[in-house]
């Protein structure tokens, strides 16, 4: 069967194998109750082409996608992530700083045509709700004082019961809205958040589902439609205050190992290390970024590098190599910028 069933191949020319995903019935225990029907194919259609064009503004995004190349050693990755694809599971992706993690949420993004990646950057206090939504009571109350004064000079223009003016969705709450494409969703360093986190993520990647309850209660009183402000800046309807993906997004969760997860959430994600870039990635990245008469003229420098990365405690990060680089172009002293920013991560935070 050779390469024959995988719809990601970590190509630099974008492609349509993801339609032929989507005509392969999703195993059984990974297909969400909202019917097809109740998506308008000419609303999703435009709603698609208002994401491709803003994908092409997004020119940083684009490149970063661009960069990414497959390597040899990265066999493991490629099946990874097809049989995310394949399973409509989450990627829980591990690896050094500067291996590529969040590089290829883009160039999955961009050989698939889905779309501006959505970027949810994971902290200590982040948490599920910011994810999903946010409601902005405050606005809402003072355009309720407004209403009641008898100044047209100070009289909102918004009608406060309709609340989903007020609302916004995250990069979490878009990526699961209903479409007959997947979206891209990157949680980023998800290994960074307070214990709950992972826990609370287990209900929506199983059932691909959550709640608006400010918009619910609507719903009970018979306003069945919302219009919110997804994380795209687009206008998206709501129906009866609930949102259920018909295809599983594409997520990808970049984790730097700092942390264990609870065996529950690892269940639900297929999981994969990233190695560390080699010659050859890392050639094709200083060539993308820095073209490649700057490439063949630094390539004792890119040598060294791959040394010390190999050594066992180099932990390097290929951001370090390019802005080393970028530096010695404008004729910077070579040694004193290599001793500068070949410093491996772990000393810097050791205070070596």
């Amino acid at each position: 069967m050779g390469n024959e069933w995988t719809i990601f191949r970590g190509s630099p020319d974008p492609h349509n194998e993801i339609d032929r995903l989507l005509a392969i019935e999703a195993p059984s225990w990974r297909q969400f109750t909202k019917s097809a029907e109740q998506v308008d194919p000419e609303k999703d259609a435009a709603y698609w082409e208002k994401l491709q064009a803003i994908a092409r503004k997004r020119v940083r995004d684009l490149q970063r996608g661009q960069s990414f190349r497959v390597q040899q050693s990265q066999a493991k990755v490629l099946d990874a992530i097809n049989a995310a694809l394949y399973l409509r599971r989450p990627l829980l992706i591990t690896g050094k700083p500067g291996s590529g993690k969040t590089s290829l949420a883009y160039a999955i993004a961009r050989e698939l045509q889905l779309g501006p990646v959505l970027v949810w950057a994971v902290t200590a206090r982040s948490n599920l709700q910011q994810g999903l939504y946010q409601y902005d009571a405050i606005a809402r109350l003072q355009d309720a004082q407004l209403s009641q004064t008898d100044s047209p000079e100070l009289k909102s223009e918004r009608s406060y019961r309709d609340i989903g003016q007020y609302i916004q969705l995250g990069p979490v709450g878009t990526a699961f809205l209903p479409s007959r494409r997947p979206r891209v969703l990157m949680i980023d360093e998800v290994d960074k958040s307070d214990i709950n986190l992972p826990n609370d993520l287990l209900n929506l990647l199983e059932e691909g589902r959550y709640e608006i309850p400010e918009l619910r209660r609507l719903a009970k009183q018979g306003n069945q439609t919302q219009p919110v402000e997804s994380e795209d800046g687009l206008e998206v309807l709501i129906q009866g205050g609930q949102v259920q993906c018909l295809e599983f997004p594409v997520v990808i969760m970049t984790s730097n190992g700092e942390r264990e997860f609870p065996s529950a959430f690892l269940r639900r994600c297929v999981r994969v290390q990233m190695p560390t870039p080699e010659k050859e990635a890392l050639v094709s990245i200083v060539k993308a970024h820095l073209g490649d008469n700057l490439t063949q003229r630094f390539e004792a420098v890119i040598d060294e590098f791959v040394e010390l990365s190999e050594q066992e405690d180099g932990n390097l990060a290929t951001d370090q190599l390019l802005n080393t680089l970028y530096l010695l172009s404008q004729n910077a002293d070579e040694a004193a910028i290599k001793d500068l920013l070949f410093s491996t991560l772990s000393s810097l935070g050791s205070g070596q």
